[in-house]
C-alpha cells in the first residue's frame, strides 16, 4: 500500500482556520522566579489559538449557524454584534458569543426546533493572560439529543471586568458548574442564584486555576515532617 493510500484527505468543504498568535509562554508553567521547580525555566514556546473559519464549514455546521443567525435577526439583533466568530477545529464547531447576549443565544439554541440543544454539559473556564481584553474564556458544551449533535459556545471577558451573565435560567443544571468556574477561575456569573465556592474554603483568597496564581501553596505536615510550598523547595538561580 502506498503512502498516498494511508493518508485520509480533508473534506473539500472543511474550513481550515488560520492560527492566531496570542503570546509567548516562558517556562513550563509561566513561572519566572524560583517557584519553577520543573527544570524548564528556559523554555520559550508560542501560544496559538485557532482563528476564525471561513464558510462553508462543512456538514451540519453550516445548518446550525444559519438557523442561529436567522433567530438572531428575528429577535431584532445584528448578527455581527452577537456572534463574534465561528471556529471549526478538530471536527468541532465553536461559536464565540458576545457576553451580553449569551442568555438569549442559549435560549435560542435550546428552543428552536431545528437546533434543540436540550442539554448543557457544564461550563469550563480557561485563562489566557496574554490575550489582552479577553483573558478569561467560558466554554459551554451543548448536546442535542434530538439531532445527535454537539456544539461548543465560548464567551470571553477581560480580567479587569470578569463578568458573564449566568445561563442557569435556561439550563438549571449549570448551577454547580458556574460555581466551580467562579471558584477556580474567578469568572463572576451575574444573576447566579448562589455563587459560592465549591472546592476552596469560603475565606480563600484568589482563584487557584488561573495561570498567574502563585505555585507556593501551603506547608503540608506528614508523619512529623513538613513539606514546604513548591516555590521555596529549590531555586535554579
Amino acid at each position: 500500500m502506498s503512502d498516498k493510500e494511508l493518508v485520509t484527505p480533508e473534506p473539500a468543504d472543511r474550513a481550515r482556520p488560520l492560527p492566531e498568535l496570542v503570546g509567548m509562554r516562558k517556562g513550563l508553567f509561566g513561572v519566572q522566579d524560583s517557584g519553577d521547580t520543573t527544570g524548564f525555566g528556559g523554555l520559550e514556546a508560542p501560544v496559538f489559538l485557532p482563528g476564525e473559519s471561513a464558510r462553508p464549514y462543512g456538514g451540519w455546521f453550516d445548518t446550525v449557524v444559519d438557523v442561529l443567525e436567522e433567530d438572531i435577526r428575528d429577535a431584532g439583533l445584528q448578527v455581527g454584534e452577537v456572534i463574534e466568530r465561528v471556529v471549526v477545529e478538530n471536527d468541532e464547531l465553536t461559536i464565540f458569543i458576545a457576553r451580553d447576549h449569551i442568555v438569549e443565544v442559549a435560549r435560542m439554541l435550546r428552543d428552536d426546533q431545528d437546533l434543540r440543544f436540550e442539554l448543557c454539559l457544564g461550563v469550563n473556564g480557561v485563562h489566557y493572560p496574554m490575550q489582552k481584553g479577553a483573558e478569561l474564556h467560558a466554554a459551554y458544551m451543548l448536546l442535542s439529543v434530538t439531532h445527535a449533535r454537539q456544539l461548543r459556545i465560548e464567551v470571553t471577558c477581560p480580567e479587569d471586568d470578569p463578568h458573564i451573565p449566568s445561563i442557569v435560567s435556561v439550563y438549571p443544571g449549570n448551577d454547580w458548574h458556574e460555581r466551580e468556574t467562579w471558584d477556580l477561575m474567578g469568572i463572576i456569573f451575574t444573576g447566579h442564584p448562589s455563587l459560592t465556592r465549591t472546592a476552596m474554603p469560603d475565606d480563600w483568597v484568589g482563584h487557584p486555576q488561573r495561570k498567574d496564581y502563585p505555585l507556593g501553596g501551603i506547608p503540608v505536615q506528614y508523619k512529623g515532617a513538613t513539606v514546604p510550598p513548591a516555590d521555596v523547595r529549590r531555586s535554579y538561580n
